[in-house]
């Protein structure tokens, strides 16, 4: 696996929030906010962090483990496993059009490369997450589980039946990132269901490990991951808590919960590509 420098996967994420920014214009619907503000993660994730094999099998067996729990920010996720080399590039086009294997929400059963769980229903993927994480424990495969969350999602109580599980479990090979942008469909989660005073210490007192990274910095992320691995083997589930901003780092998207579900217009498209300079070259 190549070792890409945090300027190469800037890079790497700039191109990915062009793609997202595309497909959500090409078929007028889907998330672009929150894949916007995900894009450096992921892009960290499966270009530096991660163990894993484009040519996909559902079994996984000794490669690291990735569950997306707020499937609708697919348009990243899809992106991000198509420059992986998971799928063509050229498929991205065919996003939520009829037939196609890129559903609005990942699913399983069109057997799209890389997607191990439907993830339409919120609040689902923590549990599979520690499902997984465990069953490689049980079978002495060393490898870890990765999982991503969104700040609304925790408001369905599945989510906190997983928190618990885990850490009475002893999961230590799990690694939970939360995006903690502050936005959701229907406005801000302080407005919505408030998280309360910090997340983070309500995650702490069921027995995780707490880490902080700004998901805008690259460089940031690398260095907390690596911690957050470090950190593993030790008795005790990892929980990262992400900063970032819905519709980063277009100047008309960011900060606002309008564009959790919406898609560009055309000139709203020219105008955020404007901002993007392209770097792989689009679809």
């Amino acid at each position: 696996m190549k070792q890409y420098t945090a300027q190469e996967i800037s890079s790497l994420a700039t191109q990915i929030r062009r793609d997202i920014l595309r497909m959500v214009h090409g078929c007028k619907s889907g998330h672009p906010g929150g894949s916007l503000g995900c894009a450096d993660f992921l892009a960290t994730l499966y270009f530096k962090i991660m163990k894993h094999d484009a040519n996909f099998n559902m079994d996984g067996a000794n490669e690291d483990l990735f569950f997306l729990s707020n499937g609708h920010i697919s348009p990243v996720f899809y992106s991000t496993l198509a420059r992986s080399g998971y799928f063509p590039v050229e498929e991205m086009k065919t996003f939520r059009k009829l037939n196609t294997r890129l559903q609005g929400h990942p699913t399983t059963h069109e057997h799209l490369p890389g997607v191990r769980i439907a993830s339409g229903s919120l609040g689902q993927g923590l549990s599979v997450a520690c499902g997984a994480a465990l069953s490689k424990k049980l079978n002495g495969d060393g490898q870890l589980v990765y999982a991503l969350m969104g700040d609304g999602e925790i408001e369905e109580g599945q989510n906190w039946e997983a928190f618990m599980f885990a850490a009475h479990q002893k999961i230590d090979n799990l690694i939970v990132t939360i995006d903690l942008n502050g936005q959701q469909i229907d406005g801000s989660t302080k407005e919505v269901m408030g998280l309360g005073s910090d997340i983070a210490d309500k995650v702490k007192s069921f027995g995780w490990e707490i880490l902080h990274m700004d998901g805008h910095d690259v460089q940031n992320i690398i260095d907390t991951m690596a911690a957050a691995k470090d950190l593993t083997g030790k008795g005790k589930p990892i929980f990262v808590v992400m900063k970032t901003e819905m519709g980063y780092p277009i100047d008309f998207m960011m900060g606002s919960h309008k564009w959790h579900g919406v898609a560009p217009n055309d000139a709203e498209l020219e105008n955020a590509l404007a901002q993007l300079p392209s770097t792989l070259g689009d679809y």
